[in-house]
This record gives C-alpha cells, structure tokens and sequence, in this order.
C-alpha cells in the first residue's frame, strides 16, 4: 500500500481509513473553470480537445493547480469506446453525442475497428503522469459496458433508454454480443491507460438506473466484473471504482459481485443506508449533491460534514454524487475545500 502522506487517494482506495479524507471531483476539469472556457474557445470543439494531447493534459491538470484536489481525472469522453469500434462519433451543440450508424440500423459486424483512436488518450495519461504533483494520484476512466451500450444501439443519449431495453429483452443473443465486444474494447483501453500512467481507474454506469433487478444483475453487475477481474489480473496494484448511478438499493449487490475496490455513491442514495449496506471495510466516494455545492452557504457545509461524517468508520473519499455542474461558482468549491480539509475523525 502507498503511504498515505505520499498519496492520500491512492491510499483510501487501497483500504486506508485517513483522518484526513482525499478529495477530486467528478468532472472537476470543465466548463465551470475560466482557463478552460479560454482554452476551448482557442482550440474548437470538445472532441477537437480530446483528441489534442497537450491541451486535454492542461486540462486534466488545471483543476489540480487551482484547488490541490488529490486526484486528477483523464481529462476524454466514455464514447471513446465506441468510437474505436467503428462507429463515427460527433459532439452537436446543443444536442450532446451522436453515434452512427446505430446499432438498431446496422449490426455489430459492420462496424471495423480503429484501435489508434485510443492512443492520443494514452498520450494523454502519460502527459499528466509527468507533470503531476507527487502527492496526486492519476485517475482514468471507461464507460461500463451497459451505458455505452444505450448509445452505440440508439446512436443518442436518453432519458429511459427505451430502445436498448427494448433490444436487450428482445434479442438477448445480439445485445449479449454487443456488451461482450464492449468489454473487450474496454479491458484493452483501461490496460492502455494504465501502461501510460494511470494509478487508478473508475468505471462509470452512468445510465445503470434505468434496469430492472434481474436486468441489472447481467448487463450490470456481469459485464462489470468481467471487466474487473480481467484489470486485477493484468494490473493488480491498481484499484478500480465501480459508479452505477441509479443503482439505489441495488449498490450493495454491484459491490459484492462486481468485485471492485471502491464504489462510488450518488446523491439520491442516503449515506446513512450505504454506510450500513455495502461491505465492511469497503471504500466509498461520495456523495454530496452536486446542487449543493451550486447553492453554496451554510447548506453545503452541512451537507459536506454531514457525508463525512457519516462515512467516518470505513475508507472514504469526498466526491459529489455526480458531476460539478456547469455553474458552480468557484469559491463554493474553494469552501468545500476548506470544509472537507478541516474535517478530521
């Protein structure tokens, strides 16, 4: 285990319970920085960013400079994934990602593989890995298979994912084939980022809400530990944080049977019944509501102690329940900070 003066986050999620909790942000490099807003208005669009090496580093790293969070966060997108499997990726303002051809158009084997579209990610990584602070641990990230499976079938976010659910009871066969190719995309991409500097990884399940109990048992919690007993095999030394959002009463059993080392917990979930539910001893990350850190005040310092609070008996790490939005004001996040830093158990 890394020491935890020399890397505090690394080290939470690892087992160590600290008395002084780590702390980065779910989407903490964007839109709510000013030097990001300059440098994106510089170089294009979003996936112009992604794709250029050094500015998505200065990204990654700007959040870093500005607050000393203890974790940076690959600065890319989940739909890198697809992107590499053949399908043509665009970011539309206003309009968010699309995808084509969609898989409810066009089938699995029409798509051809474009694996060098994930090494400017792994330049990427390697970037920050350099210029990072000692004490700073190197975060990467993929999207598990189910979410980026609801944007390769319907070519588009949604809010129910209709169409995928449809698909998945439809044809169980044909959309078993599509999570399986994901997983192996991912596997690849993880170990990449990993071999490029990476020190931890976080799966995020941004749309595994929207399942029904026996649903969610395969094409959540089956994929993720597939992709999580594959990553320990290859990369034991690094933890991976599995974050299914949504998942409500359904966290505990992600726990168990995907195996990850952490499990990230959102805001709609009450800490009181996650520090109780999930597995003894296992880190957590969460979950202050990202609206909380909006509004600022006396309300986000209650809500700040309270998650602390709460989870002071197990490895914790500070996290919004989601990400900081677009809005936020920058000294609410520099009083989060005070908060959070001031705490001790």
């Amino acid at each position: 285990m890394p020491s935890p003066a020399e890397k505090p986050l690394l080290a939470t999620l690892k087992g160590a319970n600290l008395s002084r909790r780590p702390i980065w942000l779910m989407r903490q490099a964007g839109r709510y920085l000013p030097e990001y807003r300059e440098l994106r208005a510089e170089k294009g669009g979003f996936l112009a960013l992604v794709y250029d090496s050094e500015a998505a580093a200065e990204i990654t790293l700007q959040p870093l400079r500005r607050f000393g969070f203890d974790g940076a966060i690959l600065f890319s997108d989940i739909l890198i994934v697809p992107y590499a499997m053949g399908q043509d990726l665009q970011f539309l303002a206003g309009e968010g990602p699309a995808l084509s051809p969609r898989l409810l158009d066009a089938g699995l084997e029409t798509l051809r593989s474009v694996p060098e579209r994930l090494s400017p990610i792994y330049d990427t990584v390697a970037l920050v890995s350099a210029a990072l602070p000692p004490e700073a641990t190197m975060l990467g990230f993929a999207g598990s298979p189910w979410t980026i499976a609801t944007y390769m079938v319907a070519g588009e976010g949604s809010r129910d994912q209709h169409e995928t659910r449809a698909l998945a009871y439809r044809d169980p066969g044909a959309f078993q084939a599509i999570i399986d190719a994901i997983v192996d995309v991912t596997v690849e991409y993880l170990s990449g980022q990993v071999k490029a500097g990476a020190e931890g990884l976080q799966l995020f399940d941004s749309w595994a809400g929207s399942l029904a109990p026996s649903e969610f048992e395969r094409w959540v919690i089956g994929p993720n530990a597939r992709i999580t007993e594959a990553m320990h095999k290859l990369h034991p030394e690094v933890p991976i944080i599995g974050f299914p959002k949504g998942a409500g009463e359904k966290l505990a059993a992600y726990a168990e049977g995907t195996g990850v080392d952490a499990i990230g917990v959102d805001e709609t979930i009450d800490p009181v019944w996650a520090a109780k539910a999930l597995p003894a001893g296992l880190p957590v990350q969460g979950n202050l509501d990202p609206l909380l850190l909006l509004a600022g005040g006396p309300a986000l310092e209650d809500g700040a102690r309270r998650v602390l609070d709460v989870f002071a008996d197990r490895p914790h790490v500070f996290n919004l329940g989601h990400g900081i939005g677009q809005f936020t004001p920058i000294p609410h996040v520099e009083r989060l900070l005070e908060v959070v830093r001031a705490w001790e158990h």
